[in-house]
């Protein structure tokens, strides 16, 4: 049997340390609280809501995204234009800025001295402290997830066969919906995980634009601060635990229609 050479070691020692790393945090807050501390949390009316609220919100902007990011993933796919690089490059802008300042840039322009924020304040739209203000932000945070992974997905799909449905006869909207969008489902798929998966976990922005009504993110933030490890860790294994069993359901079904088409 070949001995590994020295480099097959080194790189065996590296993948342990970063999952380690990456593990041993994870391990021991889970395991921190008491079985009693969990139940006794889960039964409290506040830390239910806190992290539904999560859930809810992450689902509506996963659900935006799904419905405005697909065409604009379509167009970035299968179009060149002039700018293109630079509309990319707009789209990949939220992942880079810190997360306070996405939530002044949303209530600069959703206050009351912009337009925007006049126009919304007559229509009783409210964006500070609010559950709409709250799916603003995780939309904006999680979009770019969305359509990148949605780009990709009709990138691989060969044009060739939008083309001969074209020459058959089927309108671009019948071709879409009965050739392209059933293969590029399961990219759609992984791009909604993907878009919940930031937006359940964002914390900063939302803290800008609405600390009441709180997700559970911003719950687990003041229990840290007012009473420390002990009483946030019971809210944080519930939520990675409620979190971690619906991405795991995505995952199947996505592994499930990956099968399939």
């Amino acid at each position: 049997m070949k001995a590994k050479e020295p480099f097959f070691w080194v790189s065996i020692s590296c993948g342990l340390i970063i999952m380690i790393f990456i593990l041993l945090p994870l391990v021991e807050m889970l395991t921190a609280p008491s079985l009693s501390m969990i139940t006794q949390t889960i039964q409290d009316k506040e830390v239910v809501r806190s992290i539904w609220l999560s859930i809810y919100t992450a689902g509506l902007a996963a659900l935006f995204a799904f419905i405005f990011g697909t065409p604009l993933a379509y167009i970035l796919a299968r179009t060149s234009f002039p700018g293109k690089r630079l509309v990319e490059s707009i789209i990949d802008l939220p992942i880079v800025i810190p997360h306070p300042v996405v939530g002044i840039a949303i209530l600069s322009v959703a206050g009351k001295n912009h337009w925007i924020g006049q126009l919304f304040s007559e229509f009783g739209i409210r964006i500070m402290g609010s559950v709409t203000g709250i799916v603003t932000v995780l939309t904006f945070v999680g979009l770019p997830f969305y359509v990148n992974a949605v780009k990709n997905g009709f990138e691989n799909i060969s044009p060739r066969l939008e083309n001969v449905s074209r020459s058959l006869g089927a309108s671009m909207v019948a071709t879409f919906f009965r050739i392209t969008f059933p293969l590029a489902r399961r990219s759609m798929l992984i791009g909604i995980i993907m878009c919940s998966a930031r937006a359940i976990s964002e914390f900063g922005a939302v803290v800008v634009v609405a600390y009441h009504p709180m997700i559970a993110p911003v719950l687990i933030y003041e229990r840290f601060e007012g009473y420390g490890l002990r009483y946030s860790q019971p809210v944080a294994v519930w939520l990675v635990t409620i979190c971690l069993v619906l991405f795991l359901m995505l995952r199947i079904l996505t592994l499930k229609t990956g099968k399939t088409s």
